[in-house]
């Protein structure tokens, strides 16, 4: 068992701190639901004319969205 860490940051497994730790597949689907469920209620604040709801999953696609380039830019600068 190791010692807690003093400097703010939480442990992985492999000891490194979470801003460190490489993006895995876990994320990338996690983003890509969150763009699909920001596109559904884009749609379905289209269908019933509900603005709020529109701009609610145009903001999360745009967030989504944001979140896959980090990860592609990150993805890049690996190799």
């Amino acid at each position: 068992m190791h010692a807690p860490r003093t400097d703010g940051h939480p442990e992985r497994e492999d000891n490194r701190p979470a801003k460190e730790k490489p993006m895995g597949i876990g994320d990338k689907i996690k983003n890509a639901a969150e763009e699909a469920k920001g596109k559904m209620k884009e749609k379905t604040g289209d269908a019933t004319d509900n603005r709020d709801l529109q701009a609610e999953g145009e903001t999360e696609q745009s967030v989504a969205a944001l979140k896959q380039a980090g990860e592609k830019a990150k993805d890049a600068f690996k190799k």
